[in-house]
């Protein structure tokens, strides 16, 4: 469909069929056009980084999609500012001051002046939180309190620690992006980019859906077991997913408690699936690289034994760098957003995407205990009403819930929301691996074209289906 001078990050992460050039790798722009266009075809052109001069760091805005990363805050000299070429979109730091623009020129040339694949992984990977020397030193002083909070932990009882929690996020909301409880701008940025390219292609741009047999929104449950009492209360939560023929993930500690045999397997029998949540839910396994090596051998073998392939990070602590270390199948430590964890902060995506060769399924209903002990909120209304936006945008809604903690409003709240979709046949619920494993296929297939059409070659051919995007003609790029 489309030729590029360079990777072109999300189209890989959406499937869009395109190759590239082989010319260019070196230095200049990217330039992404039609496969069967000339040279004097219309282009959607970006900013990399050898060919930025000067450079704003931060988060930013830009037709409507709120991003964070670097932006060129210089055009190239090879813009013909005041002939063909004219700014069409500003692009604004979070102050609202512009420090760029997106150009265009009369005959459908588009320059971007920041990359989108790496302003996606930043995104990702919440490298936005050591953007600038203000956002650095921040990130290290929580990560500094993060640490000795755990190490202080143990000593504090229960309810001292729950006073600190809320203390904290009444006084203070945490950083301004991502937003909560929902941030849309990656997506926006995916929308957007798609029309772009449609216009770029004079035409349809094809893509591979999110999910599998004609479903068109995911629904993942995932509990942690934090203690030994979580362990005795798994049927708080587990009786009204059997009601409603619901499977789920469970995440057991390997040497905070004895995890009964027999409740694995009973779980196991139900078509449920057991993965490892850390080692000792003490918050430091991924302190250190060194950290890591000592505890990960544990950890294995935890999986080993419980035949598990997905990693929970205890209070969501996680790494980028670190992460894929683990050696599981899948992670799901990242929030699409969420201010009031500990690691504050978010991935922005509500769907899965990789770190290396790790499928990362995002958290994005805010947490139970986050919800009704720390905010105090009385009902499910937030996590069904973000899970409508969410299977409005065709996402996944991935919800983690304790049994731990799941009495009162947290077990009212978990009731409703399996209620809610319940009878949705538009929903497919897989398990976490399950969820995972489609990824991967889908991530390992391409789109090809025949006599008939577009179509899916590899492992998920059977079950995937092509979607279309057409340009919104309403608009104008000009």
């Amino acid at each position: 469909m489309f030729v590029s001078t360079h990777a072109f990050g999300p189209f890989d992460h959406l499937r869009v069929p395109y190759v590239t050039s082989g010319t260019g790798h070196g230095a200049g722009d990217g330039r992404l056009r039609r496969r069967d266009a000339t040279e004097d075809a219309p282009a959607l052109c970006w900013a990399r980084p050898t060919t930025r001069s000067r450079t704003y760091a931060g988060v930013f805005e830009v037709a409507g999609c709120r991003l964070a990363g670097e932006v060129a805050t210089e055009a190239p000299a090879s813009l013909d500012h005041e002939g063909r070429w004219r700014e069409r979109w500003p692009v604004r730091d979070d102050e609202g001051q512009q420090v760029a623009g997106v150009w265009v020129h009369d005959h459908g040339d588009v320059w971007l002046p920041f990359d989108p694949g790496e302003v996606m992984q930043c995104l990702w990977s919440e490298g936005y939180t050591r953007l600038g020397a203000g956002r650095r030193l921040r990130a290290d002083l929580r990560q500094l309190a993060v640490r000795g909070y755990y190490v202080l932990r143990p000593a504090l009882p229960r309810r001292v620690q729950l006073l600190l929690r809320k203390r904290l996020a009444r006084r203070s909301p945490g950083p301004s992006f991502p937003s909560w409880p929902l941030h849309t701008g990656l997506h926006d940025l995916y929308d957007w980019l798609m029309d772009l390219a449609s216009r770029v292609a004079d035409g349809p741009v094809p893509w591979v859906a999110p999910w599998p047999d004609g479903h068109e929104w995911c629904l993942v449950l995932t509990h942690d077991v934090e203690t030994a009492q979580g362990v005795q209360d798994i049927e708080l939560l587990r009786r009204a997913e059997r009601a409603g023929g619901y499977r789920s993930s469970w995440n057991f500690v390997p040497e905070r408690y004895v995890t009964p045999v027999a409740t694995l397997e009973r779980l196991r029998e139900e078509g449920c699936e057991i993965g490892v949540h850390g080692l000792r839910h003490d918050g430091r396994d991924l302190a250190s690289p060194r950290a890591l090596r000592s505890r990960l051998p544990g950890m294995r073998a935890a999986a080993e034994r419980w035949g598990a392939t997905g990693f929970r990070s205890p209070a969501t602590q996680r790494s980028w760098e670190l992460m894929p270390r683990l050696g599981f199948d899948y992670d799901s430590s990242s929030t699409d957003t969420d201010p009031y964890e500990p690691q504050p902060g978010g991935c922005c995506s509500f769907l899965p995407f990789f770190n290396q060769g790790l499928v990362e399924l995002p958290i994005t209903l805010p947490q139970d205990h986050t919800l009704f002990t720390i905010l105090g909120h009385r009902d499910g209304a937030l996590w069904v009403s973000k899970a409508r936006e969410l299977r409005a945008r065709d996402g996944l809604v991935l919800v983690l819930s304790h049994p731990d903690y799941a009495h009162g409003a947290a077990a009212v709240a978990w009731e409703s929301l399996l209620a809610e979709f319940g009878s949705d046949l538009t929903m497919w619920q897989p398990l976490a691996r399950d969820a995972a494993r489609w990824w991967r296929d889908r991530a390992a297939s391409r789109l090809v074209r025949d006599e008939a059409g577009w179509r899916v070659e590899g492992p998920a051919a059977e079950r995937a289906r092509v979607r279309l995007v057409d340009a919104q003609r309403s608009g104008s790029v000009a």
